[in-house]
């Protein structure tokens, strides 16, 4: 499955951290991210990420047209709550997912659900759909 893995400034270290603790599912998949985060996730967790430009350079506008082909399943986007203006606006990314039934995790919590969902098959019916 294709995941994309995003991350605010703030959240950097936790998407790093959750990588890392994550990375027996990981590895089984293609990641995607925005060009700092996949950097970071490459280097702390020793996956391979397919990176896009920086997010206020346009990669999240390249990570969008991706999502808007259905060539995502997963999107792992680990906001900051405290900023006030985030790089990318949630609501077209989640847009975006909605109109493709692709599941989006916006917190740790729901993160780490939906990865184990991915381990054990739970999210096996993206393949049929994409």
């Amino acid at each position: 499955m294709n995941i994309a893995l995003i991350a605010d400034d703030g959240k950097k270290r936790l998407m790093e951290n959750l990588c890392i603790a994550y990375r027996h599912i990981l590895i089984n998949h293609a990641l995607y991210a925005t060009g700092t985060t996949g950097q970071i996730v490459e280097e702390a967790a020793n996956l391979h990420v397919h990176k896009y430009l920086a997010g206020h350079l346009g990669g999240e506008r390249q990570l969008g047209a991706q999502i808007s082909h259905n060539d995502i399943d997963l999107v792992i986007y680990l906001r900051d709550p405290q900023r006030t203006a985030p790089p990318l606006d949630i609501n077209t990314a989640a847009r975006l997912c909605d109109v493709h039934n692709i599941p989006l995790a916006s917190n740790l919590a729901t993160a780490e659900a939906l990865l184990l969902a991915l381990e054990r098959g739970d999210l096996d019916w993206r393949n049929i759909v994409r």
